[in-house]
């Protein structure tokens, strides 16, 4: 039995050694870098577009709401604008709640068809 236990406190074998300690650092860069031109990069490109959208904003331009409502533009008051959606009704939204802005005339295209 002796000679098992000798063999064991005998088995100092070198450790091996501490490779590719960069190679983490290198992957975690990668992965950064990926994400940044996958995800942060493009919303910051919309999000430049949303701006430039909002602030472009006049009286008389025909627009579409994130909820799906079409209207013109009355009135732009800070950071709302009052939309007439026909017939003498208006309704007050906020600026971010405008999804695109129309061509002139979709409005009135749009109801000559009914």
């Amino acid at each position: 039995m002796s000679f098992f236990i000798s063999e064991a406190l005998a088995d100092t074998a070198a450790k091996p050694p501490m490779t590719a300690d960069w190679s983490f650092f290198v992957m975690m860069a990668g992965l950064f870098v990926l994400m940044y031109f996958m995800i942060i990069r493009p919303q910051r490109k919309r999000q430049k577009e949303l701006d430039a959208l909002m602030s472009a904003l006049a009286k008389g331009d025909e627009v579409v709401l994130t909820s799906g409502l079409l209207g013109k533009i009355s009135k732009i008051e800070g950071e709302y604008i009052v939309i007439n959606t026909g017939n003498n009704i208006e309704l007050k939204f906020q600026k971010q709640a405008v999804h695109a802005v129309l061509p002139k005339g979709t409005i009135k295209a749009i109801d000559g068809d009914k």
